[in-house]
């Protein structure tokens, strides 16, 4: 399915033209949500803190479930997008990744997707968003050192479509998890 977006943008007068192309496979689907049952959760709290577990030391940690309907619900979870990779939780502290940064950055009218791809490209770029308010786009960046950040907040701004940015340095890490399981069992227990 495609979709066609049309933006007439003005800025006192009208200066661009903009042809957004979205491309689909099938909206429903990618607009609805999963339901997870209770095992989905249990699994997915499992391996939020472990992802080595076997099948059989997940389903004997949930009661002695067999194996078989373990790796049925994980092939399902799979399937479906709510498990989209496994990997190892790394400590960049203990690997010299001490700076942290957060970037706000203003770009151009018609020009975000170009820059954002530009700037995750970088590989001290662990995270790019689009956002709201007064910037365009933030982004998450870790480093060793201050220079290394400089060097990459100058690269930034030598793009024509960056209008400005404002960094942020982080002094301390209270939380940082992609996990959000507590958060799913937890929306579970109102229903």
């Amino acid at each position: 399915m495609i979709i066609w977006v049309f933006f007439l943008i003005f800025n006192g007068q009208m200066n661009n033209f903009i042809l957004i192309n979205y491309l689909t496979n099938n909206m429903t689907e990618r607009m609805s949500t999963y339901d997870l049952s209770d095992l989905d959760i249990e699994i997915l709290k499992k391996l939020s803190t472990d992802g080595r577990f076997s099948l059989r030391q997940i389903a004997k940690a949930l009661g002695n479930k067999s194996p078989v309907t373990i790796k049925n619900h994980l092939e399902n979870l799979e399937t479906n997008g709510i498990i989209v990779d496994y990997g190892a939780k790394i400590n960049f502290e203990r690997l010299g990744y001490e700076v942290v940064a957060i970037i706000e950055v203003t770009i151009s009218k018609g020009k975000m997707f170009e820059v954002e791809e530009e700037i995750a490209n970088n590989p001290n770029v662990f995270a790019v968003y689009d956002i709201t308010g007064t910037y365009d786009a933030l982004i998450l960046a870790k480093f060793k050192t201050r220079e290394e950040l400089s060097k990459m907040i100058k690269q930034i701004h030598k793009s024509p479509n960056v209008e400005r940015t404002n960094t942020h340095f982080v002094l301390n890490t209270i939380k940082e998890s992609s996990s959000f399981v507590d958060l799913i069992g937890k929306e579970r227990e109102k229903k």
